[in-house]
């Protein structure tokens, strides 16, 4: 059985050691020093100035909204994971939907200014598979009408725009550290942010407001994480390159051996760096898709339709709408099996397959 994917393990030797100081401090949570060494490695190694971890991907969008007081209309993407749409409706916010982009899949900005209202206070857009959105014609969107803007870092660890951590575009821009991402700590999150004042109050959020023992400066949550996931982190930290290199390696390769399928990448940003977060395809057809995965399912070979459907189209809470890119490019898209694990030749295994069954 070939799973669509599975979460990096270092030998579990590395992790014990760091459990042995966590007993002997009995420091368990409310960033200990496994957490704040966290924070400290991976803001360099990001190379940011500000950066909080926190208890996962979607507390991290629920903080970055509060810690904007957003309020209204934010516009967003429909092609996200769910908690891109259900953190803003949360936090009490109304998400007005802007179509995609046919080629790399992001919120088409030529489509952001005719949805503004008076009532539109954000611009929050995910990086969708890691891939960068364009940040340049959001943040000129951005500053014409005085929004604010979030991104949706979920899927988008590591990844540069011309040197520059694409962490730092934005207001604030958010990460997930879950246990299925490129790198993880288990669960968590991080929440990044070049303005200070911000950082100050995403500091309180985090600690339910606390300023003190018996003060508060905020309105808060819980949104700190554990020593035990920190350690996680701080374990597989020293795998970032490997884990890299070995994913890039798959992903050159599954290329290599697709030539011949119908099928497409989204077009990765012209001046992004790739961090191999996924292997997405747009099939030609939806018939040709669903095909595909069936086929790859009776062998034991497990695929994701991510993102499908639409987030405008499926959710209780809010009004059904379509869009025609997202509603189209949705039913086509399949993530192909892509983790550290996975063999050259179970990914040789994967291509022979799809091509034969195209063929047939």
């Amino acid at each position: 059985m070939i799973p669509v994917t599975k979460p990096f393990l270092p030998p579990i030797e590395e992790y014990q050691k760091y459990l042995i100081g966590i007993w002997q401090r009995q420091w368990l949570t409310n960033m200990g020093p496994l957490a704040s060494d966290l924070e400290i490695k991976l803001k360099e190694y990001l190379g940011l100035n500000h950066l909080l971890f926190v208890t996962n991907g979607t507390v991290a969008l629920q903080m970055a909204i509060k810690a904007l007081n957003l309020k209204g209309e934010i516009i967003t993407t429909p092609f996200s994971f769910v908690a891109t749409t259900s953190s803003i409706v949360w936090e009490g916010c109304r998400p007005v939907f802007v179509d995609i982009d046919k080629s790399s899949l992001n919120i088409d900005p030529s489509k952001i200014e005719e949805n503004i209202t008076d009532k539109t206070t954000a611009i929050l857009a995910t990086h969708v598979y890691g891939n960068p959105c364009d940040v340049i014609a959001i943040e000129k969107i951005a500053r014409k009408h005085n929004l604010k803007v979030i991104y949706d870092g979920a899927h988008a660890f590591g990844v540069k725009i011309n040197g520059k951590s694409i962490f730092e575009y934005g207001d604030i821009s958010t990460c997930s550290l879950h246990a299925t991402k490129l790198y993880h700590s288990g669960e968590g999150g991080l929440v990044v942010t070049n303005d200070k004042e911000i950082l100050k109050k995403l500091a309180f959020i985090r600690n339910f407001g606390f300023n003190g023992p018996e003060a508060f400066a905020e309105l808060g949550l819980n949104g700190k994480n554990s020593e035990f996931h920190a350690a996680i982190g701080l374990t597989n930290f020293s795998y970032i390159q490997k884990i890299h290199q070995k994913r890039k390696e798959l992903s050159e390769y599954y290329n290599e051996k697709l030539k011949g399928l119908k099928a497409r990448q989204p077009v990765w940003h012209k001046e992004g760096t790739l961090n191999y977060a996924y292997y997405p395809l747009v099939f030609d057809t939806e018939e040709l898709m669903l095909k595909c995965m069936e086929g790859l399912q009776r062998h034991e070979i497990f695929t994701r339709r991510y993102f499908y459907p639409s987030l405008a189209s499926t959710l209780p809470y809010l009004e059904k709408q379509n869009f025609q890119v997202t509603d189209d490019f949705a039913k086509r898209v399949l993530c192909l099996p892509l983790y550290v694990d996975l063999s050259l030749e179970e990914v040789d295994l994967i291509c022979r397959l799809l091509l034969r069954i195209q063929n047939n």
